[in-house]
């Protein structure tokens, strides 16, 4: 049986302060959205900009995580999947919603100085040298 894929990588800006809330039962749940920027010229070359915005949801403690060091501005790397849903707002009306549930991140920006959480930690092994010897000078 062939298997299938759901997996959104961004790079992008904060376009707000995470806000952090709680599930009646006690789970975290953070919401921010992130933009993304395309570039390109047009054929009269001139230089063209557009920007993409994308709802993004973190639980648990990546939710917290999220709440605590991530601001408005920061550039942050995501991994995650996409998801629909739907729900009906004050007036009935059905509101349909395309957002990204977050599993791993790293923060870029120099306030976060590139830290990373969720499973990003547990990844990849550590970098060798040649020889076998452990380089903490690689700057990723």
């Amino acid at each position: 049986m062939a298997r299938s894929v759901n997996k959104v990588i961004l790079i992008g800006n904060l376009g707000k302060d995470p806000e952090l809330r709680y599930t009646s039962s006690g789970v975290a749940v953070a919401t921010f959205s992130v933009a993304t920027n395309e570039q390109w010229k047009d054929p009269d070359g001139n230089p063209q900009e557009k920007t993409e915005w994308h709802n993004i949801v973190a639980w648990r403690k990546l939710a917290e995580i999220c709440g605590e060091y991530l601001k408005k501005g920061g550039k942050i790397y995501l991994e995650g999947r996409l998801q629909y849903r739907t729900y009906d707002d004050k007036n009935g009306v059905k509101r349909y919603v395309t957002e990204i549930v977050m599993d791993q991140m790293v923060m870029l920006d120099s306030r976060g100085g590139s830290q990373s959480s969720s499973s990003m930690e547990q990844s990849a092994p550590p970098a060798q040298q040649e020889g076998g010897e452990k380089s903490d000078d690689l700057p990723f």
